[in-house]
């Protein structure tokens, strides 16, 4: 396995840069976002069962506001999971899902890149991180692991740039694993996906309805 590409996002079109009117007054920004709580629970809804997410707010603060974003602005409605990866050695099920956004224009900027050894999160089956080419690139795409994937986490030791500088976990599933593996277990095209997708791409996408905040957990 090339673990550089595990997490790579499909290849996108370049950003449409949006320009204010000639001649026109500056649109006012919107206001800024509300703080981040500590855990935000948000669920993806699709079509074959819905997803709870717990997101750490204070750890990995960049990408669950970049994820809250998508959510608040509905862009992540009717996108699909196109990915699920199969890794053959192991306990069984061992890869993951991975789903995001195909329109180059609904896309916000890149994010920086927030390793696991600046989080002290892990990449533990269950745990959702952002996918990304080189570090920084990270926009919508994102995947849910079946399984513990300790070559996903930051390396400091390596010599591989992209081991030392692993991958952006930053929540977890709270409920739905059956949801994830029912979308891992779904038929794989023998045609579909580049290089070292191909063979890992879902010969039908699983759509996502919807994906909303959910309310704070009660207290305990």
């Amino acid at each position: 396995m090339h673990r550089r590409f595990v997490l790579a996002a499909l290849p996108l079109a370049a950003l449409l840069m949006a320009a204010a009117p000639k001649g026109k007054a500056p649109v006012a920004p919107p206001p800024p976002p509300p703080p981040l709580a500590a855990v935000e629970r948000v669920a993806i809804t699709t079509e074959l069962g819905t997803i709870e997410l717990a997101l750490d707010g204070v750890h990995a603060p960049v990408s669950t506001a970049n994820f809250l974003h998508y959510v608040d602005t509905r862009r992540l409605d009717g996108i699909t999971f196109y990915r699920a990866m199969h890794l053959a050695w192991g306990d069984q099920p061992n890869g993951l899902i991975q789903g995001g956004l195909r329109d180059p224009r609904r896309l916000f900027p890149p994010i920086a890149h927030e390793p696991t050894s600046q989080t002290g999160l892990r990449h533990t089956a269950g745990t959702i991180s952002m996918a990304r080419n080189a570090p920084g690139t990270a926009v919508a795409d994102f995947s849910i692991l079946l399984s513990d994937m300790a070559g996903l986490d930051a390396d400091a030791a390596s010599a591989d740039p992209e081991a030392q500088a692993g991958y952006a976990a930053f929540g977890h599933v709270t409920s739905g694993m059956e949801v994830v593996r029912a979308i891992w277990d779904a038929p794989i095209s023998a045609t579909l996906g580049e290089g070292y997708m191909r063979g890992q791409m879902l010969d039908k996408p699983v759509k996502v309805l919807s994906v909303r905040r959910l309310p704070p957990a009660p207290a305990p």
